[in-house]
């Protein structure tokens, strides 16, 4: 797989080098599934990077650098759908929601659930979208505690959890922290205290890989906006001078391992999200055909404006953006 058109030596920052922070040069080609010799920590980890593509079992998309902004692709055959502040915002679904994925279903569009949620398991959140009336299959949820499990496997690590209790459930093991190598950091507030993040802050010190289920800014609450990971993230980055391997959105892996080319082309995929920055541009920097923007959960007036690229519709909400992708299939 190559990536064509250079990109901006002003564009080469994290959220367009996703889980690639050690790949400055764009322009060469990237070849996933290649075994490496290079025995670098950057080796190290580019190896992991392509065990995580192709560890899934399926042929990666082709990823379209140039995509047409504020108009639709071809015919949509498979939606990606954000769940906190798109289908639901803490324990309320958004009105309409349950009927509106039927119907998409009903219209012939597949769906997969690709969620940055790295506070609950995948199990625990399959059985809160289940009691707020989403007809959701469990193995449908991408989520990026999923993918960090899965880098840590990859790269044989023993990481200090810095998740929730039902967020570590999808790891293999709470591990031993007495001999640990590296730091997962997700939405975990009983482990974001000084005590966690000073233990984290020696490992990463002393060489520790520091990885983030996700670095988003905040999120949607029941009574209002709440600091998410990010600022612990950045706050670890700021004092060990390490950079951190963002595993869920706007990593562009995490985009395209969620479906298989047999079941849509890349360009025949719609991202539903209420993130005009992660769920929405960072789908289209992965090469994704149609990103569509509700104006639910942290959504803010203006974030359409601030998102390079925007979004190719912005919506009311996930019923609307429904009626759009079937007005578009």
């Amino acid at each position: 797989m190559r990536l064509g058109n250079e990109i901006p030596k002003n564009r080469l920052d994290s959220s367009l080098l996703g889980i690639y922070p050690f790949r400055t040069n764009l322009t060469e080609p990237m070849e996933f599934g290649k075994i490496k010799t290079d025995h670098s920590i950057e080796g190290k980890i580019d190896r992991a990077m392509d065990a995580f593509a192709y560890s899934f079992g399926k042929k990666m998309p082709a990823r379209r650098i140039s995509v047409t902004m504020n108009s639709a692709s071809r015919g949509i055959k498979l939606a990606l759908i954000d769940i906190s502040g798109t289908l639901h915002v803490g324990s309320q679904a958004i009105q309409g929601g349950p009927s509106a994925l039927k119907k998409l279903r009903n219209a012939g569009v597949a769906v997969k659930f690709v969620t940055n949620t790295s506070k609950e398991s995948s199990a625990d959140l399959h059985s809160q979208l289940m009691e707020l009336g989403y007809d959701v299959v469990r193995e449908d949820i991408h989520s990026s505690l999923g993918a960090a499990s899965l880098l840590v496997r990859k790269m044989n690590l023993h990481p200090l959890l810095l998740l929730s209790e039902s967020a570590r459930m999808d790891f293999e093991r709470d591990y031993d922290y007495s001999c640990a190598d590296s730091v997962v950091v997700g939405l975990g507030p009983e482990r974001l205290t000084y005590e966690w993040l000073n233990r984290a802050f020696r490992i990463l010190d002393t060489g520790g890989q520091l990885i983030a289920a996700h670095d988003g800014r905040y999120f949607k609450q029941e009574d209002g906006l709440s600091l998410g990971p990010g600022a612990f993230v950045h706050g670890l980055e700021y004092c060990t001078g390490k950079k951190a391997l963002v595993a869920g959105k706007p990593s562009r892996e995490f985009f395209l391992t969620a479906f298989s080319s047999e079941l849509a082309a890349a360009d025949e995929v719609v991202m539903i999200g209420d993130d005009a920055t992660s769920d929405c541009s960072g789908a289209l920097n992965a090469g994704i055909g149609n990103a569509v923007l509700v104006q639910t959960g942290k959504y803010r007036s203006g974030d359409e404006e601030k998102a390079t690229p925007p979004p190719t519709a912005t919506v009311p909400d996930f019923a609307a953006a429904v009626e759009w992708i079937i007005n578009n299939s």
